[in-house]
């Protein structure tokens, strides 16, 4: 018996480049379909990269949404470092999803995990988002010691100003004055940020829609590249966005 081997064409970004510095990689639908309406905002955490969630932009390219992931200063291909200018970096590739998009008030979504997750939930107002997924979210304190141990993070940072940011951005706060949906996603085997930081933080959230889904078991990286759950965050930012 003889068997045919078949060719799979890797989904590849529609455009690399930078903006302000910061390496991107954009997703969007080929031609034969139709261009994207909305999109998506992706940020990694802590010591990864752009790269990490490339599974992600694929799966949301697929359902027709405009995806962007971008590396942190410090990270990946982008230099410089993390410092206080973090959030206007998120705001900065917005507007290039935003311009992709052709229009300048593109209905977005803001996805991170980690540290991208604690970033995710201050940049959504900041991007002006209609739909938050933060996956086991840092909090500032943990974040905080993470620079304070030498050897925990290895990602250039400005860390005085990066100290003096998170001292400024209080997530419990942040969160409660969220009015758009936040779904939290977090597994309860986490090593590295306890799940008693969402079950916390899911009880100042008064948006409609919003929830926290606890997933037995797993890992601190697990949630983010599960199919699965990825599917069910990519519901959970489609009806935002189409409401």
């Amino acid at each position: 018996m003889v068997f045919a081997l078949r060719t799979v064409t890797p989904v590849l970004p529609s455009e690399t480049g930078t903006v302000n510095g910061l390496a991107y990689t954009l997703w969007l639908p080929p031609a034969t379909q139709p261009p994207a309406r909305d999109g998506i905002v992706v940020l990694h955490g802590a010591d990864s990269c752009k790269e990490s969630h490339h599974d992600f932009a694929r799966a949301a390219v697929a359902l027709g949404l405009g995806t962007i992931c971008f590396d942190q200063r410090g990270h990946g291909e982008t230099g410089g470092e993390l410092g206080a200018d973090v959030l206007q970096d998120v705001a900065a590739v917005a507007a290039k999803l935003r311009e992709a998009l052709n229009d300048a008030e593109a209905p977005l979504a803001v996805r991170g995990s980690s540290m991208g997750g604690y970033l995710t939930i201050l940049a959504a107002p900041v991007v002006g988002a209609r739909a938050a997924v933060a996956i086991c979210p840092a909090s500032a304190d943990g974040l905080r010691r993470g620079l304070d141990e030498e050897d925990r993070f290895s990602f250039a940072a400005d860390r005085v100003a990066l100290r003096a940011f998170l001292d400024e951005h209080d997530l419990t706060l942040a969160a409660g004055q969220l009015t758009i949906p936040l779904l939290l996603m977090h597994a309860e085997g986490d090593e590295r940020v306890p799940i008693a930081h969402s079950r916390e933080l899911a009880k100042v959230l008064t948006a409609p829609g919003s929830r926290l889904i606890a997933v037995p078991g797993g890992h601190h990286r697990s949630i983010q590249h599960d199919e699965e759950l990825q599917a069910v965050s990519l519901r959970f930012i489609r009806r935002a966005l189409a409401s």
